[in-house]
């Protein structure tokens, strides 16, 4: 059978913990579109803050108690399950370079992943990676 999507994205939820440095990189480094704060109904509580990214919102969970465990450093290589995300772009110098004038640490400079493919990445700052790509 297999899903049947009711909207042509995915929706990502990130605990993070600052809201403040969060939304620093997300709202106003990347340029995300902030929605909505709403009471996040799980975990203890806290709040979710909603942003738009294209068709994807993204949900930055900050818990009134911050989990103890935090996503392991290191990147895509040094643990299993979700590392990074990716976005296509068609800016990717212009991003990096925002990124690394804002202090945040670029993990993969940019360069030509394959023919014609170019990447980059940038740790978020609870530690996870984002992916910049960009065709042509």
């Amino acid at each position: 059978m297999g899903v049947q999507l009711a909207k042509n994205a995915i929706d990502l939820g990130i605990v993070i913990r600052d809201s403040e440095a969060s939304l620093k990189f997300y709202r106003d480094t990347l340029g995300f579109e902030h929605v909505a704060d709403i009471p996040m109904p799980l975990g203890g509580g806290g709040t979710m803050h909603r942003l738009n990214c294209g068709d994807t919102l993204v949900k930055l969970v900050k818990f009134d108690n911050v989990p103890e465990a935090a996503n392991p450093p290191g990147g895509i290589a040094a643990a299993s399950g979700y590392r990074y995300f990716t976005m296509i772009v068609s800016n990717l110098h212009e991003i990096m370079q925002a990124c690394e004038d804002a202090g945040y640490k670029v993990a993969v400079k940019v360069r030509e992943a394959r023919p014609g493919v170019t990447i980059g990445m940038v740790e978020d700052p609870d530690g996870n990676w984002v992916e910049f790509v960009q065709n042509g």
